[in-house]
Parts: C-alpha cells; sequence; structure tokens
C-alpha cells in the first residue's frame, strides 16, 4: 500500500471557486505541503499538469532538493512531448532525486487546451500517439537503440547516453476509462489509475482493465484519486465539506460544468455524471462527496467523515485491489496532517516516518513535564 499527497500547483484555499480565504501558491508554499508530507511518512506526492498548473517538470526538480524520501509523480505528455526528449528529462530527474520519480502518462481529455498547446488530434489518436510513445520511450530508458517509425512519431538511432536511477526505468502510471485508454494502458503502465467513483464502479474497471491486460500477457497494479476531508467526528467532517463550497454560487457552477463537460474524457464525463451540477445530491456512495467536481475538472471526489470511517472506506477500495492512494484535501497543507495524523495509524501503511506520529511528546505541561506517552487514539 502506498499513499501519495498532491503539490496544488493551479492554487490552493479554505473555499473553492472564489478569492474567498484563498492562499498564495508559490514556490514557498509547495515545499511547506512538500516537506509536510517527507515527514509525515507520505509515499510521494502528484504533480498536477495542464495550462492552469506550474510545470511540473520544473517544480519537482526544485521540490526534490528539499525533501529527503518523497517521491514525485511527474507528467510526460505525449504528443506535447517527444519521446526523446521525455527520455533525457526523466532520466535527469531520476538521477538527481535517487530514485524518486514516478511518471504519470497524461494524454489530455479538452481538444480545446489541446490546441492551444498546437495538438490537432482526436480522442482516440492522442492514444494511438501515446502507445508509440511509450514504445520509443521505454526502449530508449532500457538501453536500446531505437528505430521507429509509426502513425504519428518515427525515431531513427535513438538512443540514451545517461541511464535512469531506477531499472529498467520509473514506474509507469496511467489513466484513461475509454475504450482507446484501457488498451494502452493495457499494454504499458505499471499502475492503472482511476479517479474516485463509487466502489461497485471501480470494481468493473479493475475487471475490465485486469483482462485486457492479460490478453497482453501483463499484470498490472491498480491506483484511485481522491480528495479527502477527514475530522475527529463525522459532524465536524461533513460541515467542513459544506463549508468547502459555501461560497459557490449557481453561475459559477454552471460555467464550471460547461466548460468540464467540452472536454472529450471518457473519466472526466464518469465524473461530471456522478452529480450533473446539482450540489442537492452530491453523496453519490456513502461517504463518498462529490461535490469538489461541482466547479474542478479532473478528480472530483472526496472522502468524507470520521477517522474510522475514511479508514474503512479506503480499505473497502484495497480490497478491491487498489494498492496506490493518491489523495489532496483543501488546504493542502492542513488537511495533509489531518489525514496523515488520523487515519494512518488505522491503516496497514507504516515506514520508519508514520511510526513517529505515534512518538509525538506534545507541549509540555505546567513547564515541568510532557504528557504521558499514549498510543494515539481518535
Amino acid at each position: 500500500m502506498e499513499i501519495l499527497w498532491f503539490i496544488p500547483t493551479h492554487g490552493d484555499g479554505r473555499y473553492i471557486g472564489t478569492k474567498i480565504g484563498g492562499r498564495q501558491a508559490d514556490h514557498s508554499y509547495f515545499k511547506q505541503v512538500a516537506q509536510a508530507a517527507d515527514r509525515l511518512g507520505y509515499t510521494g506526492v502528484l504533480l498536477p499538469t495542464g495550462r492552469s498548473c506550474e510545470d511540473p517538470w520544473l517544480t519537482a526538480s526544485a521540490l526534490a532538493a528539499e525533501t529527503r524520501y518523497l517521491k514525485f509523480l511527474v507528467a510526460v505528455r505525449p504528443g506535447l512531448m517527444q519521446p526523446s526528449v521525455a527520455a533525457r528529462m526523466t532520466s535527469t530527474l531520476d538521477r538527481i532525486s535517487e530514485g524518486r520519480l514516478l511518471i504519470n502518462v497524461v494524454a489530455g481529455g479538452d481538444a480545446h487546451e489541446l490546441a492551444g498547446d498546437g495538438l490537432f488530434i482526436s480522442h482516440d489518436e492522442r492514444y494511438e500517439a501515446t502507445d508509440e510513445f511509450l514504445t520509443i520511450w521505454r526502449g530508449l530508458l532500457q538501453g536500446k537503440t531505437v528505430d521507429y517509425e509509426g502513425k504519428h512519431m518515427k525515431v531513427e538511432n535513438g538512443n540514451l547516453l545517461f541511464p535512469p536511477h531506477q531499472t529498467p526505468h520509473p514506474p509507469l502510471y496511467f489513466g484513461g476509462s475509454s475504450a482507446a485508454g484501457i488498451e494502452v494502458a493495457a499494454k504499458h503502465t505499471d499502475v492503472y489509475l482511476t479517479w474516485g467513483e463509487p466502489p461497485e464502479s471501480v470494481k468493473e474497471k479493475i475487471e475490465t482493465v485486469k483482462k485486457q491486460a492479460e490478453k497482453e500477457g501483463r499484470s498490472v497494479r491498480f491506483g484511485i484519486r481522491l480528495h479527502v476531508i477527514v475530522r475527529e467526528s463525522a459532524e465536524e467532517a461533513w460541515n467542513a465539506a459544506d463549508r468547502l463550497i459555501s461560497h459557490l454560487d449557481d453561475d459559477t457552477i454552471a460555467q464550471a460544468q460547461a466548460a468540464l463537460r467540452r472536454a472529450d474524457s471518457s473519466g472526466q464525463k464518469r465524473m461530471s455524471d456522478l452529480h450533473n451540477g446539482d450540489r442537492s445530491k452530491l453523496e453519490v456512495s456513502p461517504n463518498l462527496w462529490a461535490g469538489i467536481g461541482l466547479v474542478r475538472g479532473g478528480a472530483g471526489t472526496a472522502l468524507v467523515g470520521d477517522p474510522e470511517t475514511v479508514a474503512e472506506r479506503i480499505l473497502e477500495y484495497k480490497a478491491l485491489g487498489i494498492e496506490s492512494f493518491i489523495f489532496s484535501g483543501y488546504p493542502h497543507l492542513e488537511e495533509a496532517y489531518h489525514l496523515a495524523e488520523l487515519v494512518f495509524p488505522l491503516l496497514p501503511f507504516d515506514n520508519e516516518r508514520t511510526k513517529g506520529l505515534q512518538a509525538v511528546t506534545g507541549e509540555a505541561i505546567g513547564n515541568s513535564h510532557f504528557p504521558d506517552k499514549k498510543k494515539l487514539s481518535v
């Protein structure tokens, strides 16, 4: 089991869809979040990609120097990056970070945004290009001399002089809910990612991907991308969820939904279909709340509840075959602490850093002694 956090390079705050309670999202703040995640025992962090974000490769490079254990899940963008250039970037960052790089394959889901980046191919063609990209990328990182000619990409005498730290290459994480996406994921990925759908939908998707991977003679692991709102009591958690969207008005929701519906991403459509922009029907499965998806693209659901309930829901996904959990929450600095301090002790997830959460001293009492050491309880 691995648990990753999130670097909010597209903004952060105490509320969504408003400037109220907004927070300056800059390198100083990203460093705070990354160092907190590093200290608390998170496996790594995801860095988002797209025009609304700071560049993930440059950000990860800067944060790798400020952390010790944290891994960085960074996107390669087939069609926007040449596979040989991406391979060199991968190798360099993997060596600089001493093997702390993870690769997130993002084919893109918004043709309007991709047009702004100069990419004008259809949804299924993007996955064709992704297949070709990864064939070349993997070959280069494995030390092969690559000659390849496909529909979208061509390489002659390609080679990589500096090998990556990890062998044969950093692990590949990949999401794609369409048939075309699943076909490519089954062929190349190490970890197949899904956004936070209800457990029955996740189970169905896992079974589909497993069958496709078997056709390729491969097996894959599975991960899920979720937000989280955990407090000491269920009432506190649900109140926090309500507060998070308390400044959202109907016009803002309608504008956001119109923009998100424009995307040709099957995964985004599945996220939007969970609530259809209706703020009165946001608990789409027990403790799975879709309020964030009213205005946020991509991952739009959160686990909400007290520590025991959130841990129970995480373990439900784990029982389905999910091994990698990628969480986020608002504000990201504070919520990273909430999840680690309240929920980590209830999960089969531990390392030397999480064990430190059990060894807290607390504040001195009466300037004379520290509180009695007790097992962390909630």
